[in-house]
């Protein structure tokens, strides 16, 4: 072992970064390190408005070294293995790494090879997807050059990061193309292998009828298995009681495509794991079910609340004072409620902005209803949460 840590963090994303600096916000003298092996930092919240045409790609990226917080000592490496009994980690260089308290934050796995086909069709032949800095823009490529015919948007059956985005490009793209003359040519299809909308009465009902306004065709209990991008082709499987066993090869003029997506395998093949494969916390306090002297929170825990930056914001703070408390015997008084927001783009000035519980129970912000497409939530999303990723909640003061 070469060195030991006191507090050390898994991840230079969003949960890794807002809790490095809240903690050295409450206490300037703990000594902290991030295991982050990009050199990359990115704002994916806005990737789905790069696909729409009105965000520049660029604003979204910005060098890890700038958002990192002063006096955090960064580990350019990747995690390959837990010893948690010994209070180690192992690097991908071999180097081993001790720690008082773990902090597990590596974000969720685009798992693109899931689906046969695909990586060899993305950015061509009107395969696109929101989920990769790379392809996004060719999403935008596809809306704009779009003549008609079929539009697919897909949805796969496993949880991914921010729930709302696999149809929140669809809104969007069937504004555009009532706005330029090819809507009534258009057949537009959302494949999904959830088995609802949107998980929230209060806010599926208003998204149910955006899907009537556009006249979407959804089908459900159904997932992506391959794509036949030089015939545009997508065969779909079915599964569930009704729709077991059922395959379903489409044609397509443009397909979104949102992978499937799991916990990274580092932590799936660990004793971290639940039997699901994501990092077994208490969802109250984000303390370890067995290891006490380790925290998770972000798209890798167990957390069960949708996987989103917003959900990130509420669960740092209370990750920080439990862990506070543990380091000085101290009960965790910290509990977090399952809080989580989607902001639903419904078309270009069209927002509906879900915010809930664990219980799916509204909780929300402003004094209005939400359930209800404004176009002054659609500047919240557009310009004001990603000044306020960069300027406040990477650095700890929110």
């Amino acid at each position: 072992m070469t060195m030991k840590r006191q507090i050390l963090i898994i991840g230079g994303g969003n949960a890794g970064v807002s809790v490095a600096a809240q903690l050295l916000r409450k206490n300037k003298a703990l000594d902290i390190a991030i295991i982050e092996p990009s050199e990359t930092h990115y704002y994916q919240p806005a990737w789905t408005l790069v696909g729409a045409g009105v965000f520049d790609i660029n604003k979204t990226i910005r060098r890890e070294a700038e958002v990192l917080p002063h006096g955090v000592k960064w580990i350019k490496q990747r995690v390959v293995s837990f010893q948690p009994e010994a209070n180690t980690v192992t690097l991908d260089n071999n180097e081993v790494i001790g720690y008082e308290y773990l902090i597990v934050a590596p974000g969720i796995q685009l798992n693109w090879n899931e689906i046969k086909g695909l990586k060899v069709s993305l950015g061509k032949n009107g395969v696109c997807s929101n989920y990769s800095v790379d392809q996004a823009p060719y999403t935008w490529e596809c809306i704009r050059n779009f003549k008609g015919g079929n539009a697919l948007f897909t949805n796969p059956n496993t949880p991914v990061k921010c729930g709302g985005a696999p149809h929140k490009i669809m809104w969007l793209a069937a504004d555009y193309f009532k706005k330029h003359k090819v809507f009534d040519n258009t057949h537009i299809h959302y494949w999904s292998g959830g088995t609802r909308l949107f998980g929230v009465d209060k806010y599926e009902k208003v998204l149910k009828r955006v899907a009537d306004r556009d006249k979407v065709e959804m089908h459900f209990f159904t997932k992506l298995v391959e794509i036949d991008g030089p015939n545009k082709k997508a065969k779909f499987v079915g599964f569930g009681e009704q729709n077991k066993d059922k395959q379903y090869w489409v044609d397509f003029d443009m397909i979104h495509v949102t992978p499937p997506q799991s916990a990274p395998d580092f932590i799936r093949q660990s004793t971290l794991a639940n039997a699901a494969g994501w990092v077994d916390v208490d969802k109250f306090t984000l303390q370890h079910v067995r290891f006490p002297n380790i925290f998770s929170l972000g798209d890798a825990s167990s957390l069960p609340t949708s996987k989103t930056g917003a959900a990130i914001r509420k669960q740092a703070p209370v990750l920080v004072k439990n862990l506070l408390a543990a380091m000085k015997g101290e009960p965790l008084s910290g509990s977090y409620n399952g809080y989580t927001s989607c902001p639903v783009v419904t078309g270009y000035g069209k927002l509906v902005l879900c915010e809930f519980d664990y219980n799916n129970k509204p909780i929300e912000t402003f004094p209005f209803n939400q359930a209800k497409e404004r176009w002054s939530m659609y500047q919240l999303k557009r310009r004001v949460l990603p000044w306020l990723y960069w300027h406040k909640i990477l650095p700890g003061k929110m």
